[in-house]
């Protein structure tokens, strides 16, 4: 399966009467959007605003952030079984439009949402503070349940994501990446020399809005399965859940999967890339032990030589990491863990909640309990009214000035498990 991602670089956003691209600038039609949005009812209101890097403005409480991408050649659409009808995706051609996103936010769903800061120290812990940002502020309507809103914001965020897309359907790329994996038994025989790699990516499905959707279905429903690595690029994946800010995979970290995309870089140079296999997060022991066997036994299908796993979340998923690794480990496969730490705010608590000795080649995200003092921003997108009440925080974080002190764990991305982020060591 090949993919082309034609890349567009956005230089501005700016709202308009008519959608229009042009010099690298994307006019969005405002009021066109909010039409378009609050056909949802479960929506009372809901309007919109830009955020550029290096502001001094902080968007919280933040749900989701989506990169606007189109099919423009082969099967299916962006976000399949969701805004696209449901057919396989990962092949043909795409379009990016690269520098921007779409950022939610508005009432909190769960006290599992961050902060994303476009300057200042807290701008230095995420990478979302490098894109231009269209923020869509949502206002649920009366009397609905928590699941239905935060329904109702996931698709109006990838609404926006499509109509912006839509926008720049007919804008030559400024530049154009190739994707492809081929079937099992010619990529084997394309590279017999080299060691064969799959990455398996664990998605966040413990339920109590924490849930991933693969082409439109609940990932707790699923048992693991192979997908193409070019299907992910197209929205097969998308985000519908509130684990802690940090660490949690966004839409946009799907649509940029930093370890498919490293790995489709070696591919053929010191690697076999073969595939990925996805499988879920559990909340009961019977199915994190079901969903790792599935795990292994794929792993040992595919005839592997090693595999990456990375993580989603942290305490109870430790356990469903873990076994996959000591799994897999048993069948003679080599395993890197990617995880992340919550060793306390001086750093010197178990940083896991669970561990093996097979589990010896870790690549950690950081310490999310890490205590960051982040200065008052002159501008507010959304609401600080829910600071003091999102993991990392505390009462009394929020001081009367606006200034937040709290641990990094608030932070949108800051140590995110797929090392979609920007710490490192030294």
């Amino acid at each position: 399966m090949k993919l082309e991602l034609g890349y567009i670089n956005v230089k501005g956003v700016k709202f308009a009467t008519e959608n229009k691209f042009e010099n690298g600038i994307v006019y969005v039609d405002e009021l066109a959007l909010k039409e378009l949005l609050l056909k949802d009812s479960s929506l009372e209101d809901c309007n919109f605003d830009v955020a550029y890097p290096g502001e001094s403005v902080r968007i919280t409480p933040v749900k989701d952030v989506i990169e606007p991408r189109l099919k423009v050649e082969g099967p299916g659409g962006i976000f399949p079984g969701v805004i696209s009808k449901l057919e396989t995706v990962g092949s043909g051609k795409t379009h990016v439009l690269r520098g921007m996103a779409i950022v939610t936010a508005g009432k909190i769903v769960g006290f599992q949402e961050g902060i994303i800061d476009m300057s200042g120290p807290g701008a230095d812990y995420t990478p979302f503070s490098q894109l231009i940002n269209l923020v869509v502020v949502c206002k649920p309507a009366p009397m609905v349940e928590a699941h239905d809103y935060e329904e109702a914001v996931r698709l109006a965020g990838l609404k926006a994501a499509n109509f912006v897309a839509e926008i720049a359907k007919d804008a030559v790329p400024d530049e154009v990446m190739a994707y492809e994996t081929k079937g099992l038994i010619d990529s084997i025989n394309e590279y017999p020399n080299l060691p064969r790699v799959a990455y398996v990516q664990m998605l966040q499905s413990q339920g109590l809005l924490h849930d991933t959707y693969v082409y439109g279905v609940d990932a707790k429903k699923i048992v693991p399965t192979i997908l193409y690595p070019t299907e992910i690029f197209d929205g097969a994946i998308i985000s519908g859940n509130c684990v802690s800010a940090c660490d949690k995979n966004t839409t946009y970290h799907h649509q940029n999967n930093p370890v498919v995309t490293d790995l489709y870089a070696q591919h053929g140079k010191t690697i076999n890339f073969v595939g990925v296999i996805i499988t879920n997060e559990n909340v009961y022991l019977a199915d994190k032990v079901r969903s790792s066997d599935w795990t292994a036994k794929l792993a040992e299908f595919l005839q592997v030589d090693g595999v990456i796993i990375s993580q989603e979340g942290f305490g109870n998923p430790d356990t469903d990491l873990i076994l996959n690794c000591k799994k897999i480990e048993q069948k003679g496969i080599k395993t890197v863990i990617i995880t992340d730490e919550y060793a306390g705010q001086d750093g010197k608590s178990q940083s896991l909640a669970d561990a093996d000795v097979l589990a010896n080649a870790v690549v950690t995200g950081g310490n999310a309990n890490q205590v960051i003092t982040l200065p008052s921003m002159d501008k507010v997108i959304g609401t600080l009214k829910y600071v003091d009440k999102i993991a990392g925080s505390h009462a009394g974080s929020l001081a009367d000035d606006g200034t937040i002190i709290a641990e990094i764990q608030v932070i949108t991305g800051a140590t995110n498990e797929l090392g979609f982020n920007k710490l490192s060591a030294r």
